[in-house]
């Protein structure tokens, strides 16, 4: 599989700083603004992705769509179906399926300047703590995520952009949480686990996301090649 499906091209590309300005002021507006805070960061968390999709190539523009459409199915199911995790509000807050496709963007443009040892180095540093966590049971759905890491990183050329996603996925995590925008259900619902908050690995879901994007792509690609 291609090792991104976004552009790299910065012109095309929204700048690091403001998706991570963007993430940091709009969670703080969405907890402390009320009324209006969470409709004015889902207007301009959209407002941005769509103005980026207008200067990307086809290909990329496709990737972008792919990943909200993934991104929805899969908030729906972990928060509403599965129950791992609330919103504040109960709902899912419509500046988050664009925000997953920021995040990846941002993941993307830090993958291509950080070194590759960082490959090797998030997973070799997060699996003491996974178990640790996992033996005190503090967090026994850790190793299942952990394992979802690994596949990914198994099952795609990408394991610089999944090892960088990992860690961003969990300072956002982190992040909201402490600031009340979500929080993890102590008990993993349908399974004899428990969690905190938030999960250590839960960067692995972001993960997976990005590997459904990417797979979906590179099996367009193909299909468009053979058909040609």
């Amino acid at each position: 599989m291609s090792s991104a499906a976004l552009p790299a091209d910065p012109a095309a590309t929204p700048s690091g700083w403001l998706i991570v300005s963007l993430i940091v002021l709009g969670l703080i507006i969405d907890q402390h603004v009320e009324v209006w805070g969470q409709i004015a960061v889902n207007i301009v968390t959209w407002a941005l992705l769509l103005y980026w999709i207008t200067r990307s190539t086809p290909a990329s523009r496709f990737s972008l769509v792919v990943c909200v459409l993934y991104a929805t199915a899969g908030e729906i199911f972990l928060s509403l179906v599965w129950g791992l995790y609330d919103y504040r509000l109960g709902n899912i807050p419509l500046f988050v399926p664009p925000g997953h496709a920021l995040l990846f963007a941002l993941g993307v443009k830090l993958a291509a300047r950080l070194p590759g040892w960082i490959t090797v180095a998030v997973p070799a540093a997060t699996a003491p703590v996974v178990i640790a966590l996992a033996w005190i049971g503090s967090d026994t759905l850790g190793p299942p995520l952990f394992a979802l890491l690994i596949a990914c990183m198994l099952l795609s050329r990408a394991r610089k952009l999944y090892a960088v996603m990992f860690m961003l996925a969990l300072a956002m995590e982190i992040y909201g949480t402490a600031l009340g925008n979500w929080s993890w259900n102590r008990e993993v619902p349908w399974l004899d686990l428990a969690t905190l908050n938030p999960p250590l690995a839960a960067g692995a879901f972001y993960c997976v996301l990005d590997l459904l994007v990417m797979g979906t792509a590179t099996l367009l690609k193909r299909r468009k090649a053979v058909a040609g």
